[in-house]
């Protein structure tokens, strides 16, 4: 809905993992990232990381004024971004006990924080579509440090999952890995449920993504025992419900509340690309629209250049 003459959407005809599979492989080419000057808003950029970092902070300044207590966490998590953040706000000093990580069926995480196997499986759609991701982008910065800082091993490790789609740590490493994290999954009729259950016991209603972080909470209590060792949890919220009005619909018989900024875009114009799975297509696709603005800019140029030498002739 963003109608900007210098705003150009694409609409690529895949999954989350295609489009960053799509953008991975365009910045690696580094002449084409700085001749069109390529840059990331999500994740992948470590600023998205530094900023989100920041949430466990001012939570734990507001819940804990006197500092004399620790916080634990709960993250719904796809691409391993923000509970990564919590990782490096707890590396800074931070007293965070728990880290959990919260997916939904797209449960790479949570397999491997169960099995240490991290194993690629075909992406699900659900009802929580940000959390629809087959391979978390975050997760190997975090095995850096699992691997003890290691970047030749680290490398090894992620050629091999490149080309086998399958990654498996030793058992002192997975001892170590469920110290720094718990993980829960939560599936299509535990989301649902957790948002019926909130709304009906609470009168509050969560969103999809923020379900599975509720769902993961319960079922850590007795393995985690948080209620008795930390107490304070922290469900980290992500999105409005509204947003995914058809899931909640279902959940509590009820559309959610539609605020009005979102409400007034809901029909209005869009325009965006639909192109293929293709990185080629998409790289193509980037330098004829620069072309063509860029065409358009001289061509501007020389009317106005023109028009000047008329007046002043």
């Amino acid at each position: 809905s963003v109608l900007d003459d210098n705003v150009h959407c694409v609409a690529v005809q895949g999954t989350f993992d295609d489009c960053q599979d799509i953008v991975k492989a365009l910045f690696g080419e580094l002449d084409f990232k700085k001749q069109y000057g390529l840059g990331a808003v999500n994740s992948i950029n470590w600023a998205r990381i530094m900023f989100q970092i920041t949430y466990y902070f001012y939570t734990y300044y507001k819940l804990c004024p006197t500092c004399d207590s620790t916080l634990s966490f709960s993250v719904p998590t796809g691409n391993f971004g923000d509970i990564l953040a919590g990782y490096y706000a707890k590396r800074m000093g931070l007293p965070i006990k728990h880290l959990i990580v919260a997916t939904n069926s797209n449960d790479i995480l949570h397999r491997f924080f169960t099995s240490g196997d991290y194993d690629k499986h075909p992406v699900e759609q659900t009802c929580s579509p940000s959390m629809d991701i087959g391979i978390s982008s975050n997760f190997e910065r975090y095995l850096f440090y699992l691997f003890n800082e290691d970047p030749k091993r680290l490398a090894e490790a992620m050629e091999d999952f490149k080309k086998t789609g399958k990654l498996s740590v030793t058992k002192a490493e997975l001892t170590r890995a469920r110290a720094d994290f718990g993980s829960g999954c939560a599936p299509e009729a535990a989301i649902k449920e957790t948002i019926k259950t909130w709304d009906t016991k609470h009168g509050y209603c969560l969103d999809p993504h923020t379900a599975c972080g509720v769902y993961a909470v319960n079922e850590l209590r007795g393995p985690l025992k948080w209620e008795k060792e930390a107490p304070n949890m922290v469900v980290l919220g992500t999105a409005h419900p509204a947003k995914f009005g058809d899931c909640v619909q279902d959940a509590i018989g009820r559309p959610p509340e539609m605020p009005p900024a979102l409400g007034a875009v809901q029909h209005a114009q869009t325009r965006f690309e639909v192109l293929p799975n293709n990185a080629d297509r998409v790289r193509a696709h980037v330098e004829m629209t620069v072309g063509r603005r860029e065409r358009q800019a001289n061509e501007g140029v020389c009317i106005c250049f023109g028009i000047r030498k008329m007046l002043s002739g």
